[in-house]
């Protein structure tokens, strides 16, 4: 009795990734319509590499208002993102001119109508000459970097999302609530960034093809997710993918330099204004300020700046889990009248606020806490990290009814 033994060769999923890269014509980088630095670096990153390796490869992440991901834009490429995807597939009108040939041809485009006019050497058409179809995409395979699930991509998924269900998917990411999406996942949990994730697939496919500015694209997606390595969540690994990426030609001071070391003047003075203005509660695990029309107008700064000042209370407060800051666009502070029995400022809509009550929150949650899941009753918008809500309350009303919501939320969490 003969005894066949059969081998199954597993293969990893570092090897499927570079398995339909190698296959592919025409590839699309796409990240999340939040433009984190670490998703932006890591596109770039990964774009330079694929074209090192010969390959047609386009970036592409829905238009964003904020002005934070601007601080990339020293990155090489970083020009070279698209906002939409366009002639993503074409549409072929075909005439069978067996019976007759065609002799000349115009069209006519009106406001809703494209209007061919054919006119035949001999005979004639007949309607059941005509044919239509639509080409394959543009692309043959897409790659998702950083993002959690495909609705995170916005507009480039929801606009397309025909081209999403038929076409091959890698999905690289490092964090734990990733839908896992792709026709290969590639979701490594104990990194600290996308960039780490990505660094290390790269390095063990072609070392040789990481150049100064790839390895400056992946240092910067790591420096933004640690804070210039001053978060909690830095890893030995974090720091040795760092070490690494130095001697490769990482430019660690210009990305320093470019992120950290080069705030406005309205930024500074908008921090100070939130410092100001700053609370902390559970053991300053809960964080909150308030700002008001005139904080804006007297700094020259713009609800945009408010991620970067976000960012320096992460920094600066590593315990704190949810930050919060709650701004009006309508109000601002009467001046203070403080009376014998109460040291209470009283802030108003006073005869210099404008038209009815308009008054914003942004909440930023840190540690491994779901933003826009703790205040879902309030129908926010954003992601995981930060949730955005508006209100035609007045700003202390709409501050006390979110803080109790994020307090009872924390200590549920907590507990």
């Amino acid at each position: 009795m003969v005894i066949q033994a059969k081998f199954i060769f597993m293969i990893s999923s570092e090897q499927q990734i570079f398995n339909q890269i190698e296959k592919s014509s025409n590839i699309l980088i796409s990240f999340p319509v939040d433009w984190n630095g670490d998703a932006i670096s890591s596109a770039l990153a990964f774009y330079w590499f694929l074209k090192k390796r010969g390959k047609n490869v386009e970036m592409a992440a829905a238009p964003i208002s904020d002005t934070r991901s601007r601080a990339f834009s020293f990155l090489p490429g970083f020009s070279d993102i698209k906002n939409a995807l366009d002639n993503l597939a074409k549409f072929i009108v075909s005439l069978d001119i067996t019976n007759a040939k065609v002799d000349q041809i115009k069209y006519i485009l009106s406001e809703k109508t494209l209007d061919f006019i054919i006119s035949p050497k001999d005979g004639w058409f007949t309607k059941d000459d005509v044919a239509t179809a639509t080409s394959g995409y543009r692309y043959d395979l897409i790659i998702t970097l950083n993002a959690l699930d495909l609705e995170s991509l916005g507009k480039i998924y929801d606009n397309n999302v025909d081209f999403f269900y038929k076409t091959t998917i890698i999905n690289i990411d490092h964090h734990p609530a990733n839908e896992e999406f792709g026709q290969v996942n590639f979701v490594e949990l104990n990194a600290v960034s996308v960039t780490e994730v990505l660094f290390e697939l790269m390095r063990d496919y072609k070392l040789e093809l990481i150049d100064e500015d790839i390895a400056t694209c992946l240092l910067s997606g790591i420096i933004y997710k640690t804070k210039s390595f001053k978060t909690p969540n830095l890893t030995p690994n974090s720091l040795a993918v760092t070490s690494e990426l130095i001697k490769l030609g990482a430019r660690r001071e210009e990305i320093v330099n470019r992120l950290y070391r080069s705030r406005n003047l309205p930024v500074l003075k908008l921090w100070g204004r939130v410092l100001n203005n700053l609370n902390g509660l559970n053991d300053n695990q809960l964080l909150w300020s308030s700002l008001f029309q005139n904080d804006f107008a007297e700094t020259g700064s713009v609800e945009d700046n408010l991620l970067e000042v976000i960012d320096e209370l992460i920094i600066n407060i590593p315990q704190a889990k949810l930050i919060t800051i709650f701004y009006s666009l309508t109000e601002n502070p009467l001046e203070e009248d403080k009376s014998a029995e109460s040291n209470e400022t009283i802030v108003g809509h006073n005869d210099q606020s404008t038209g009815l009550f308009q008054t914003k929150a942004i909440i930023y949650a840190v540690k491994n806490v779901n933003a826009v899941e703790l205040v879902k009753e309030l129908n926010p918008t954003g992601g995981r990290k930060i949730a955005y809500l508006s209100s035609s309350k007045p700003l202390a009303i709409f501050r006390q009814e979110i803080t109790d919501i994020l307090q009872n939320k924390l200590d549920k969490l907590s507990s």
